[in-house]
């Protein structure tokens, strides 16, 4: 399954990007699901780069996940990419795409692909369940970077 995400930021690209790989700011994206970086490997805080990888802890639907992703490709300040490498997804590829519109604005697009463990009822909880859980931590996270971006906050994190 597929999900975009567009969010409009009143700041550079590069402020942007950089907020995007932070792991304080991932983490304070989903603080409603409890998550952290967990000390199991990879990264623990500061900007991710190209080929780190982080393992985030989380509880969905009332179990606690781990979640390994690795920075699978990687052009500041335009693109990056994370793709799960071990987790609870058959799949899961997350394109972050960031682009200049003006007026000290960014477009920020998310493209979430991801595919449940089950095929045949994975296919089902994907187009029931998890679409829509996917889209709100989404927009939860973009909400969060916005709201960084937009003020003086942004200088407080590490690598910015």
């Amino acid at each position: 399954m597929r999900v975009e995400e567009i969010t409009i930021i009143a700041a550079p690209v590069d402020r942007c990007f950089d907020l995007s790989r932070s792991v304080e700011v991932h983490l304070l994206g989903n603080r409603h699901w409890r998550e952290n970086a967990a000390a199991v490997a990879g990264a623990t805080s500061g900007l991710l780069e190209f080929n780190d990888c982080v393992t985030w802890r989380a509880r969905h639907f009332g179990v606690r996940w781990l979640l390994t992703s690795r920075i699978t490709a990687f052009n500041r300040p335009t693109f990056f990419e994370d793709r799960q490498i071990g987790g609870p997804f058959r799949a899961m590829d997350h394109q972050h795409h960031f682009r200049e519109i003006g007026d000290g604005r960014t477009e920020m697009r998310d493209v979430f692909s991801f595919a449940a463990p089950i095929p045949i009822l994975g296919r089902a909880a994907e187009i029931l369940l998890l679409g829509r859980y996917m889209r709100a931590l989404l927009r939860e996270r973009n909400r969060a970077i916005r709201q960084i971006a937009e003020s003086a906050d942004w200088r407080s994190f590490p690598g910015l």
